[in-house]
């Protein structure tokens, strides 16, 4: 049997398990009844710890946990999407009212809402998922250098055969044709042109030698080495970096912080860690109007739209997170977003360039 069948075996037998045991009153091989797929324990299957209420008192399990399919597929929809009612109450806080949501949490509010991070992971995993639906991704097909000689050849090839063939047409014509002198110097660009690609050839082939061009080294042999890799094969590179800023896009955060700290220094009430819940809130918006975006564009939203949700939306949605989490009047949100547009350009910078140097190795 192939492993495909085996695989189908496998679930078929599990949901052909769980839909027995899922049905009345039976025993699990321990001893614990189930009734309708719930444990009916009246201990902790976790501590053992006498059960009194819906929760143990002892470590915090739930008691009467499921044991059916269904109850399986809600929970690997809510791990993944994390679908639940806290949720619907973060997401239009989050949108509307993103500073309340920020301040309410610092100070406690936290089983209300959906953790910064939980959201942040989410948000950034679910972007790009949907880039890669869109269509939103590095490019493949760059030429490397081998394929740049390839293509090069044919150019000097053709440019060849044109000084040639122009070569052919003044040879024949007498000196004194009223054609002859516009027919030279067309040969002459025509041998500028080809004098250009063979040097150009030179520098792909990597002969440094070429009169008028040299090409050099940065001497910090792992950039050199990074710098070389990205000739040899500019599409892998590209395919890394955008796979690394997936993976390391939880660098956003500590490399925001500080600037976010620079904002209110002298202000000792707010610490660093509101400024993290802040930077984090904030990013995983982004990530969800980034996702808004793409799916506009690709349903055929007008450049007049999508650019003006990606002109407008971010600055009003921080001067609004600005005011709210922070208790500012406008004057103090509106320089203090000013600041920060400088900032969040710095720390781009330097993730981007974390990101490059992360690809060299």
């Amino acid at each position: 049997m192939s492993e495909f069948g085996e695989a189908l075996g496998t679930a078929v037998e599990g949901g052909l398990f769980a839909k027995a045991i899922g049905r009345g009153k039976s025993m699990t091989p321990d001893g614990v009844p189930l009734e309708r797929g719930h444990f009916a324990e009246g201990a902790c299957l976790n501590c053992g710890t006498r059960l009194v209420g819906e929760h143990c008192h002892a470590c915090g399990q739930k008691a009467h946990l499921h044991r059916t399919l269904a109850a399986f597929g809600h929970d690997l929809v809510h791990g993944a999407l994390h679908l639940d009612g806290k949720t619907w109450k973060t997401l239009p806080l989050l949108a509307f009212k993103p500073g309340q949501l920020t301040r309410r949490y610092i100070e406690g509010e936290r089983a209300r809402f959906v953790s910064p991070m939980a959201l942040f992971l989410f948000s950034i995993f679910l972007m790009f998922a949907v880039f890669q639906a869109v269509g939103l991704t590095a490019p493949t097909d760059i030429k490397t250098s081998d394929g740049l000689r390839a293509d090069m050849e044919e150019v000097q090839q053709k440019a060849q055969e044109k000084v040639t063939a122009q070569e052919e047409r003044v040879g024949k014509m007498a000196r004194d044709d009223e054609d002859y002198a516009r027919q030279v110097e067309r040969l002459g660009s025509f041998r500028e042109e080809l004098d250009g690609i063979r040097k150009a050839r030179q520098l792909v082939a990597g002969n440094t030698s070429a009169p008028g061009y040299t090409v050099s080294t940065i001497g910090v042999p792992f950039i050199d080495s990074a710098l070389a890799k990205w000739r040899t094969n500019p599409g892998l590179m590209l395919y890394k970096l955008q796979s690394n800023s997936y993976k390391f896009s939880w660098l956003l955060i500590p490399l925001s912080v500080p600037f976010m700290w620079l904002l209110f220094f002298w202000k000792r009430r707010f610490r660093a860690y509101d400024h993290a819940i802040f930077v984090t809130y904030s990013i995983a918006f982004m990530s969800l109007l980034f996702i808004a975006i793409s799916v506009a564009v690709k349903l055929g939203a007008t450049e007049a739209v999508w650019a003006s949700m990606l002109g407008l939306i971010p600055p009003i949605h921080i001067y609004k997170q600005l005011r709210g989490a922070y208790g500012l009047s406008r004057f103090s949100a509106f320089w203090r977003l000013c600041v920060l547009g400088v900032f969040i350009t710095i720390v781009l910078s330097l993730f981007l360039q974390l990101l490059l140097i992360l690809g060299a190795f």
